[in-house]
């Protein structure tokens, strides 16, 4: 039997409540659309941790951030946790990466057999978190509500330089792959920074969105007294105090956002049509995820770094062969991806089942439950780890530093009325909070933390003072092995570089 080659298609902070089933109806996005008709579409999964580069390892590795170590965007990605870039290319596989994945430190492939781009953000220590100056801002680095006060149109940006870069890279790698120099079956990933903030985007995206309904949020600003605990360290983490945000900020802030997501939807028709017109489609697995989502104003607050909907779940649809298409509300989890590949390329569970914290979704789109999602968050905005689960309706959030809360989302989608202490919910708040004590230590979790950033803060300080040698990738492009070379017949590279041939 021919092992399916297999199309990831990752993009960056994209919320996923606005994929309820699919694309929602008043998103520009019709190859999204095209590709949710024949798809697995689970409209309840959540990330592993609402913040890059934990999300990324945990996506790679099916494992949590208190496993891999990958606690916050400047914390290293060890060289001996298996991802499924190692399993697949274990087993035959050509691996291939396009675009961003946020590895944090000397190993920039951790598996890959290639990679087509460098990464958009520092592969260092820089952006380390200091648990010991808690209420701290590093201005250099945090994100701030300057992506609302500047949001608007350009044709150039950085991110958008660098999704056309990984658009072109990956688009020719395709072609590539046609050729048939090798028969290994491939795995290529294509992973965009869009539509994460700054809040910018082309014209001609930008125009789709003039005045429609969804640029108003559907809960407004929150009283800072209101918020809870965390919500209040992530408005000052983002300097909201320094921002007057108006309503039309918050406006032309989303609009670009949804721009942002039809330049994406752009880009990946680009690349289903050459995986068409190639003839690999009949053959070819895809998945289209993304790392975590964004709060876009909601409540008045913004970005990711929280276990509310719009920061936690993303969207999540699988078009695999044996795979039938179809809505799934069962919530899921990103961590579920690498399993799932696994059984798609026939390889048995047990190859790295005890590493893993993720489920495969096959028996789960068939019917089968999956147990409860569970998520962590250790970064900027927090004083000591923070876990959540979502058990079928339910979402449960616990720190050690903060009161629980506990939502029932079936009647409470917008997370306005905690219930947490309610008499009435007594009975599903123990049952989670049992769960929570006995999945994790949290104090041993707090104390491993702590010690990775002190660690990394005496790294770092090392590491820049005198010269300096950096981690970021540096694409390898051999000029001398392409086109036409005097090593090379001339007749057999061109009959070689044709697909199809004889036609």
């Amino acid at each position: 039997m021919t092992r399916p080659n297999i199309l990831i298609l990752m993009v960056d902070q994209l919320n996923g409540t606005f994929f309820p089933d699919g694309p929602a109806g008043f998103l520009k996005t019709p190859n999204l659309a095209a590709l949710a008709a024949r798809s697995a579409r689970f409209a309840n999964c959540y990330t592993a941790s609402p913040l890059c580069a934990p999300a990324r390892a945990s996506f790679m590795s099916g494992c949590l951030p208190s496993r891999t170590r990958v606690y916050d965007n400047a914390a290293e990605f060890a060289s001996d946790i298996p991802t499924y870039a190692h399993h697949l290319r274990r087993a035959g596989y050509r691996v291939i990466l396009s675009g961003k994945m946020h590895f944090v430190g000397p190993d920039q492939l951790h598996g890959f057999e290639e990679r087509l781009t460098t990464d958009i953000y520092p592969a260092d220590f820089g952006w380390t978190p200091d648990y010991t100056k808690p209420g701290e801002r590093v201005d250099w680095w945090y994100h701030n509500l300057g992506s609302v006060t500047g949001a608007g149109v350009a044709e150039i940006t950085n991110q958008l330089e660098y999704d056309d870069e990984v658009a072109y890279n990956a688009g020719a790698k395709l072609y590539d792959l046609s050729r048939g120099h090798d028969d290994r079956p491939w795995c290529l990933t294509v992973s965009f920074t869009h539509p994460h903030d700054p809040y910018v985007a082309r014209r001609r995206f930008w125009d789709l969105y003039e005045n429609v309904p969804e640029l108003d949020p559907a809960v407004g600003p929150i009283a800072y007294d209101d918020l809870d605990p965390h919500s209040q360290r992530l408005w000052q983490a983002s300097d909201s105090a320094n921002f007057d945000i108006t309503p039309d900020m918050v406006r032309r802030s989303r609009q670009a956002y949804f721009a942002n997501i039809s330049y994406i939807d752009e880009k990946i028709g680009e690349l289903l049509d050459i995986l068409k017109r190639t003839r690999m489609d009949e053959n070819t697995i895809i998945v289209f995820t993304s790392d975590h989502g964004d709060m876009l104003g909601e409540r008045g607050t913004w970005f990711k770094m929280s276990f509310l909907e719009g920061a936690c779940r993303v969207p999540l649809m699988l078009a695999a062969p044996g795979l039938d298409a179809g809505l799934n509300e069962t919530p899921v989890s990103t961590l579920d991806v690498l399993p799932t590949l696994l059984e798609f390329a026939g390889l048995p569970a047990s190859v790295a089942a005890p590493w893993f914290d993720g489920e495969s979704l096959v028996p789960v789109a068939a019917g089968a439950p999956r147990g409860p999602v569970p998520m962590e968050y250790a970064a900027e905005g927090t004083i000591t780890p923070m876990v959540a689960l979502r058990e079928g309706a339910w979402k449960y959030i616990h720190c050690p530093a903060d009161p629980p809360m506990l939502f029932d989302l079936a009647s409470d989608p917008r997370e306005l009325d905690n219930k947490a202490g309610n008499p009435t919910s007594v009975e599903i708040e123990q049952r989670l909070k049992s769960q929570i004590e006995t999945r994790w230590d949290l104090d041993a979790f707090d104390a491993a933390v702590r010690e990775s950033q002190a660690r990394r803060l005496v790294v770092y300080e090392a590491l820049r003072n005198g010269a300096y040698y950096p981690w970021d990738y540096q694409p390898l492009q051999r000029a001398s092995e392409r086109y036409m070379r005097n090593h090379m017949d001339l007749n057999v590279l061109e009959e070689n570089q044709r697909f199809p041939r004889g036609e």
